[in-house]
């Protein structure tokens, strides 16, 4: 696939890559977004994110819904929100649902412990989602946003409140 043109940003389709990466790990949370076939469905799910192997991981209960959607349509979108921050991310690319008990195990966290017994626990499930775009907005903050847009709306002008970039990951 092509890169895409960044849109509204003086960063390089790199630097623009490696803050989708970087704000897509500091997040954390995100909406993990499949299609049943007549709607898209979101939920919150914890992201582990591991740049060096190209994905980002999700444990999940083996008996989910998203299961069964991904099994059909496998592109998912993921979307990360720092609203206080004006930052912003959504990664798409494909996903698929394993038992792979080593990685589960290599993955699990203390907190996994408010939905399973242990890393063990044989209901749980791997989605690995394997980006192929990403896209972020990334303000400089609540001040400089709002002066910007005040800026604008006092002048008529559009505001520019931070990068919008588009890229193939």
């Amino acid at each position: 696939m092509a890169k895409r043109k960044e849109q509204r940003t003086d960063l390089t389709s790199a630097e623009a890559t490696d803050r989708i990466w970087e704000l897509a790990t500091n997040i954390d949370i995100c909406m993990f977004v499949t299609w049943d076939g007549e709607y898209n469905r979101a939920r919150p799910l914890s992201a582990r994110v591991d740049r060096d192997e190209g994905a980002i991981y999700f444990l999940v209960n083996d008996d989910s819904a998203k299961n069964e959607q991904i099994a059909k349509y496998p592109k998912v979108t993921l979307a990360w929100s720092d609203s206080s921050h004006y930052k912003y991310v959504t990664i798409s690319g494909p996903a698929t649902v394993t038992n792979d008990r080593e990685k589960i195990a290599e993955l699990w966290e203390k907190t996994d412990k408010a939905w399973w017994k242990d890393a063990n626990d044989p209901e749980i499930r791997l989605i690995t989602v394997t980006p192929d775009e990403g896209e972020l907005w990334d303000s400089p903050g609540l001040i400089v946003a709002t002066a910007k847009m005040v800026f604008a709306a006092v002048t008529g002008a559009k505001p520019d409140v931070g990068d919008n970039a588009k890229v193939d990951l």
